[in-house]
Formats: structure tokens, sequence, C-alpha cells
């Protein structure tokens, strides 16, 4: 294991730089500490779905609560991977792991016939929330890699983990009996 942290300032970040986990300090404004802000931010939207979902009455979503709670550590685990160049945590098989999940749900969901607008219970907003959080991420991870190299496998994590959460906010519905919030073309004239 790791340096254990017995204090929590240190003062070396008053400047507007920080540390990266080999040791290497960066401006706070670098692509990689504002990736890695984004995945922390993820990881944060992403306990609180999971606490939602431990907190319903419905059997089949209380049971994705554990998966949820798998996810935040690898998605530390990529925070890691970001803070320290070359390094790689992620797999092709936690990606693999994803889909299989993400295909159970899709598998019991309606075809999808029109957009659809956050809304309908707190858990299916916050399932929302992380997934466009997700998608910042990601977009910073792929912004890290035109000047750095990241690792492949983690990209395609937040891509799927993004898919992922897109489908847990309708399985979320379904399960809880919400109607989905669906996009409505405006039917009124337009002024001028």
């Amino acid at each position: 294991m790791g340096k254990r942290l017995t204090k929590i300032y240190t003062r070396t970040g008053d400047g507007g730089e920080t540390g990266l986990g080999d040791g290497s300090r960066v401006p706070k404004t670098h692509a990689r500490v504002g990736a890695m802000g984004d995945i922390d931010e993820l990881n944060a939207h992403l306990g609180l779905v999971s606490e939602h979902l431990k907190s319903t009455a419905v059997e089949a979503l209380t049971d994705l609560a554990p998966f949820l709670d798998r996810l935040q550590h690898r998605i530390f685990d990529l925070g890691g991977e970001v803070s320290i160049p070359g390094f790689q945590l992620i797999h092709d098989h936690h990606v693999d792991r994803i889909e299989t999940e993400l295909d159970q749900m899709n598998n019991e969901l309606a075809p999808l016939e029109n957009f659809i607008i956050p809304g309908g219970s707190v858990l299916i907003a916050q399932c929302h929330v992380a997934r466009s959080v997700c998608r910042r991420a990601e977009r910073s991870l792929i912004q890290l890699g035109e000047s750095d190299t990241v690792n492949p496998p983690g990209l395609r994590f937040l891509n799927r983990l993004s898919d992922f959460l897109f489908v847990l906010a309708r399985y979320c519905a379904l399960k809880t009996e919400q109607p989905e919030h669906l996009w409505q073309k405006d039917d009124e004239p337009s002024a001028g």
C-alpha cells in the first residue's frame, strides 16, 4: 500500500501547482489535472446514484448497488491511472463487465422512440447527471490524449459507463413505474 495521508493540507499547491502520482508537479490548469477532477466528480455523482439505489424498495434496483460500488473503485483506479502517466489499471475486461450489466438491463426496456429529458424522480435525474459528468470526463481524457498518452481501455470504460448510466436511468424509470420524460416538439408558432 502507498503512503498514508496524515496531514490533509501541505501548502505545496498554494502557488497553483499540484503533485501527480509519479511525484512530478504540474499547473492545476493542466489537462491531466482537469481530467482527474472530472473523474473525481463523476465518482461523487455515482456515489449518489448508488445511495439512491440502496434506498429504494425495488429489489431489482437495490441489487444493482453493489455493482455501482465496484464501479466507484474502478473509477478511483482510473483517476490513479491518469495521475501517473504511463500507469494502467483499467483493462478491457472492465469494459466487458459494464457491457454485460448494460445488456441485461437493456433487454427489459422498450425500444427508444424519442429523446429523453432527464427527470421523473431524483434517482432517475441523478443517473442523468452522472451520465453527463461521465461524458465530460471522457472529453477531458480525450483532450489529454491530444498532447499525452492515455490508456485506450480507460477511454472505452468512460464511454461505456455513460451508456450504462443512460440505460440505468431508463431501467430505474421502468422498475419504479415512472413514465419516461420524452422530448416534445414545440407546437407554438415562433414569434416574429
